[in-house]
């Protein structure tokens, strides 16, 4: 078992001021694999000092563009080099098949930095505009940022905070999900590897009442939430206290509209993975698939068909299509789902049960309903699990009423033939993100909900303009 007994504080490997320590549980072997310092609120307070201390520096809050941007560029090349030692902490830590956390983890975040490096190089952090008078109009970093990320994702989604607030100028500190810290050590020793300046990252693993000392702490200016809408709610009511800026990437319901012209071979071959990737742990996954009643028997066979024939086992493997979930916890919970949609009438379709998983692992079973009303508690609540709500419906007006009639708004997809159909359908979908025929996101388009699912954006030049603040200037007209 792996011992890390420090902290990441000032660029420097430190001491915790606690024996306090986390054990972190691979989900694939259920035995515990490290075992990580518990950051209390004496080593927070230690984390924020040194940001503070980076961010009124000439060596970064105050350097020159061209410094800052050479710091992320390097940065951005070491975080190349060590792709696959991110990508194994990953399978390590959440049981994520390798294949997919090199695909949609791992380089994509390797992307996401390169993209912010250049981004900053190019971006009009000066913009001169005349009125009536001159004014330079000022962007500048925000100051302190808190990154607090989940365990579903620990990789990309640190990424997608770290790397557009170094390229505004902030200084941040990191706390990852006390469940997936491992990844979060990896990305401090790339810091220091390539000589980011001393206090511009700062990693604190910690626990959730850690975590809301450092959201509410009063010299952290900024605050970047992914998970749940719940403790989003929660990040949102502290930081509104003193009127800090805040992000918040939250949960999701999000619905694929099958039109009555799609392909159903392509359109299940690609919610195999926009349902199922990281066993259902995405908060942008296709629970809900809304199928033309006309079509709704052929279409849920082959749903479940296509489940069926996951591949479960061993995420080191690259035959694994589907790893087990996080914890003992997260799947208890999900199983209760799959009670609760049988007892509120719902048809399981898909043939395994809970037993039929492999015999060491938190798997659950790929699961698809059908039968099911968008009434019912597993079409309405986030299970964050492998499990799939099949509902009918009569008119593309009636499916679109059905996408929206939720409290999430984070993204989805529609499956047809006609790209105006599909972008007809898209114009009245009520979420920050949706996909023709596709699913994901891009680093150079905006990415966050509305609704439930959170405030703010990351990716896309929104992502860095989210770490920057506005400052106009008068100045005599030249």
């Amino acid at each position: 078992m792996d011992v890390i007994d420090h902290l990441f504080i000032r660029g420097e490997r430190v001491k915790p001021s606690t024996s306090s320590t986390i054990t972190v549980v691979s989900p694939w072997s259920e035995q515990p694999v490290a075992t990580v310092p518990n950051g209390t609120t004496r080593d927070m307070d230690r984390a924020v000092a040194a940001a503070v201390e980076a961010q009124r520096s000439a060596t970064w809050g105050h350097a020159p563009l061209e410094v800052r941007v050479a710091a992320v560029r390097r940065f951005a090349d070491v975080y190349a080099a060590r792709k696959q030692e991110i990508a194994d902490a990953m399978v390590l830590e959440m049981g994520c098949p390798v294949t997919q956390v090199l695909q949609m983890h791992v380089e994509p975040a390797s992307v996401a930095f390169r993209y912010y490096a250049e981004l900053a190089a190019s971006y009009p952090f000066v913009e001169r505009r005349e009125g009536a008078r001159t004014t330079l109009v000022r962007r500048r970093p925000v100051g302190v940022s808190a990154a607090i990320v989940p365990w579903n994702g620990p990789a990309f989604l640190s990424v997608l905070k770290v790397a557009p607030a170094l390229a505004a100028g902030c200084a941040v500190v990191l706390k990852p999900s006390p469940e997936a810290p491992l990844s979060a050590y990896v990305l401090a020793d790339i810091a220091a590897e390539a000589e980011l300046p001393a206090g511009a990252l700062n990693v604190v693993p910690a626990d959730r009442d850690v975590s809301e000392y450092l959201v509410a702490h009063p010299d952290v200016n900024k605050v970047s939430f992914t998970g749940s809408t719940a403790v989003g709610r929660r990040v949102a009511e502290l930081c509104g206290r003193s009127l800090k800026r805040v992000g918040l990437e939250l949960g999701g319901k999000s619905a694929g509209i099958i039109l009555p012209d799609a392909d159903i071979d392509s359109t299940v071959a690609a919610l195999r993975t926009a349902s199922f990737a990281n066993a259902g742990q995405v908060c942008t996954a296709r629970t809900r698939v809304l199928i033309p009643r006309a079509r709704y028997a052929e279409v849920c066979d082959a749903l479940a068909s296509m489940a069926d024939s996951l591949v479960l086992g061993d995420p080191n493997s690259s035959e694994t299509e589907m790893g087990p979930v996080i914890s003992a916890r997260q799947r208890t919970r999900i199983l209760e789902y799959i009670g609760i949609g049988l007892a509120e009438g719902a048809r399981q379709i898909t043939r395994r049960k809970p037993g039929d998983v492999p015999d060491t692992g938190w798997f659950v079973p790929p699961t698809v309903f059908a039968d099911v009303e968008n009434s019912m508690t597993i079409a309405r609540e986030e299970i964050f699990g492998p499990v799939v709500c099949a509902i009918s419906y009569d008119t593309v007006a009636e499916a679109i009423a059905i996408a929206n009639e939720s409290e999430y708004g984070l993204s989805g997809s529609v499956f047809t033939e006609d790209l105006e159909a599909g972008l007809a359908v898209a114009d009245r979908i009520q979420s920050g993100t949706f996909g023709i025929n596709t699913y994901g996101n891009d680093i150079c388009a905006p990415f966050g909900g509305v609704k439930g699912s959170g405030v703010g954006r990351e990716m896309g030049p929104e992502g860095l303009e989210a770490y920057l603040e506005y400052q106009s200037v008068l100045v005599p007209s030249l």
